[in-house]
């Protein structure tokens, strides 16, 4: 045998990998926790006698849906000890990505944070059924209810999510001229090009963990939101810059406040106008922007 032999269980994992972390950060928001979770699933992996296994990718994302789903229990109390509004973590993605229009859309800020008003089962259901398209069987088996459970969970959280989720999805081309009016309007304390580009009924979260400074709860039209970001710059006289960028498979802005990165902002853009203004600033959520993170709905070949 070669040196350079890898064991199967390593080499299916690996062949996997990328796959098994997307599943685990649609179900948590959380890059850190997805990581974790790999690391929970590795261990559980390599003690599985394989002679047993029919289908490796459906062991594996059943093995991670159930870690995942722990965690995001154990998440959902931490949460309610959170300061302010908590958003996912922002991740930087390759222009691959945006190409895929499933996996750019569900990873959405917009759709990410209306997947947080799922419970723990019904979200990985809802991510597992309508994101990887597995059969109710196999969902059924990783979170372990019965297929006709799972039908009936998978029926209501589409309907909730349905109800929250954007009308209509911006293109790539939409979102980036959306995104690039925003930016130049914020660069030159435009109040009137801020007004021109947000949606009457917009919404601005953001995200400072307790850490940065940010609003305690959602601010509320175009206006209110207006004046809150030209507030803001004036009140500290400071430089505001936005760096074009690609986060969770959509434009976006990487905000740096006198040339120091300030936090991520990611929109939801419909008929031309912004509608949700999603703005991270939390440090312990910026570890991800300089560098992608490769997301995927399949995985790579395995000689399995």
């Amino acid at each position: 045998m070669s040196e350079h032999t890898t064991d199967p269980a390593t080499e299916t994992f690996v062949a996997h990998r990328n796959l098994l972390f997307t599943v685990a950060y649609e179900m948590l928001g959380s890059a850190a926790d997805a990581e974790d979770v790999l690391q929970e699933t590795w261990l559980r992996w390599v003690e599985v006698d394989l002679g047993q296994v029919r289908d490796r990718r459906a062991y594996l994302v059943r093995i991670t849906t159930r870690q995942a789903l722990n965690r995001l229990r154990a998440m959902s109390r931490r949460r309610e000890a959170y300061v302010g509004p908590w958003l996912p973590e922002p991740l930087l993605t390759a222009p691959d990505v945006a190409e895929d229009v499933e996996l750019s859309e569900s990873l959405s800020m917009a759709l990410m944070c209306v997947l947080e008003t799922l419970s723990p089962t019904e979200r990985a259901v809802f991510v597992l059924r309508e994101v990887f398209d597995v059969d109710y069987e196999e969902i059924a088996a990783a979170v372990e209810k019965s297929p006709e459970a799972v039908r009936q969970i998978a029926h209501r959280a589409r309907r909730h999510v349905d109800a929250r989720r954007p009308r209509r999805a911006a293109s790539a081309g939409e979102t980036r001229a959306a995104v690039e009016s925003f930016r130049r309007a914020l660069e030159t304390g435009d109040l009137q090009g801020l007004l021109d580009v947000l949606a009457p009924d917009v919404v601005l979260v953001s995200d400072g963990g307790g850490v940065k400074q940010a609003a305690p709860r959602p601010i509320v039209s175009a206006d209110k939101v207006a004046r809150f970001i030209r507030g803001g710059i004036a009140k500290f006289t400071v430089t505001l810059t936005g760096e074009s960028t690609q986060v969770n498979g959509s434009p976006a802005l990487l905000l740096r406040v006198n040339g120091e990165i300030d936090g991520v902002l990611a929109v939801r853009v419909e008929d031309g106008r912004i509608t949700g203004l999603y703005y991270v600033r939390n440090p312990e959520k910026l570890t991800r922007v300089a560098a992608e993170t490769p997301l995927t709905l399949r995985s790579a070949p395995t000689t399995e």
